[in-house]
């Protein structure tokens, strides 16, 4: 059991990640390859990113085990701001640190000769490290990233109502069942049993897709404190970029097309994260004058939100645009 202790100005600084962390995902990730569950959810993933490995990913097998602890270097902070920050973060990890993890993963066993020469190594080994890490991800990762996104968008979608609803004390509570807020203590089903105080620093919480079954954290009671859970959201199909995905997607665009016409559901998806007008106008390759026509349509419909921003508007899909997007239902 994992206890997470809340002061109240813990409560006044817990946050949602604004979009799924490339490196915690890829970790994550290279658990789900090598476990055979959840077949119907990750069995055509598995085949593909398997096809697609065709690099040396011996080190990240040492480095990540199929149970228990990984060093948490693998996973900075500076990830939730995107790939190459995170992998900035990880080439400037200092050796100590490095040192230190490595030294946890051979706790209480004894430790195998490649895991001895590559502490040896200390940061000599980062390149050969993040050149897999690379790899890797690119092959398991990178192909889904548009699919993973959905989904850690409409689990934030889900957290930020309960959040406008009831504040952070109901955003914890409408959190997936393996997390029980019991104020002002957060329980999490975990592998071994651990306290977590957060001692006024808040919580940064993060919807992960690769997350499966139990939350995870990092070991190091001083690093800043993120909760990596799964995210609640549950797919129709699974993450696919082979030819039994495409024509799934290919008759969402044009069950879309007939629905609000080619050229609004082209405007549609190039609203993407938020667009203002001229950005909407140049990445759908309309008018200024027509961009702002067809937000003014689709806004009216309920599937775009705009905002002023000084001179500038800013357009959004509402949960409902961007259930039409995937195909999916906006629940009542």
């Amino acid at each position: 059991m994992l206890r997470i202790h809340f002061t109240g100005v813990d409560l006044a600084r817990v946050r949602m990640a604004g979009r799924p962390d490339a490196l915690w995902e890829t970790i994550l990730s290279f658990h789900r390859l090598r476990d055979r569950r959840d077949a119907r959810l990750f069995g055509e993933w598995r085949t593909e990113t398997r096809s697609r490995l065709n690099s040396e990913t011996r080190t990240l097998g040492m480095l990540i085990p199929s149970r228990g602890y990984f060093p948490d270097f693998l996973t900075p902070v500076e990830g939730q701001y995107g790939w190459d920050v995170g992998l900035d973060a990880l080439r400037g990890i200092r050796p100590e640190r490095m040192r230190r993890e490595l030294q946890l993963l051979g706790a209480g066993a004894p430790v195998p000769p490649r895991l001895r020469d590559f502490m040896e190594g200390g940061t000599k080994q980062l390149p050969r490290l993040m050149g897999e890490l690379r790899a890797y991800h690119r092959a398991a990762v990178e192909p889904y990233w548009t699919h993973i996104q959905a989904q850690i968008e409409a689990e934030r979608a889900a957290r930020g109502r309960a959040l406008l609803d009831g504040g952070a004390d109901e955003l914890l509570a409408s959190l997936p069942p393996m997390l029980r807020w019991r104020a002002p203590v957060l329980e999490c089903d975990y592998p071994v049993d651990r306290d977590v105080r957060l001692r006024g620093r808040g919580l940064l919480l993060q919807p992960s897709f690769f997350c499966r079954r139990t939350a995870v954290t990092l070991h190091d009671p001083e690093l800043p404190p993120v909760l990596v859970y799964p995210a609640a959201a549950q797919l129709a199909s699974a993450p696919g970029s082979g030819e039994a995905a495409r024509p799934i997607e290919e008759q969402r665009q044009r069950t879309l097309g007939k629905l609000v016409g080619h050229t609004r559901s082209v405007v549609l998806r190039a609203i993407g994260d938020g667009a203002t007008t001229s950005e909407l106008a140049r990445r759908a390759g309309v008018s200024l004058a027509s961009a702002s026509q067809h937000a003014c349509v689709m806004r009216e419909a309920g599937l775009v939100t705009t905002l002023r921003r000084g001179n500038a508007v800013l357009h959004t899909v509402t949960p409902l645009g961007a259930a039409l997007l995937k195909g999916g239902a906006v629940a009542s």
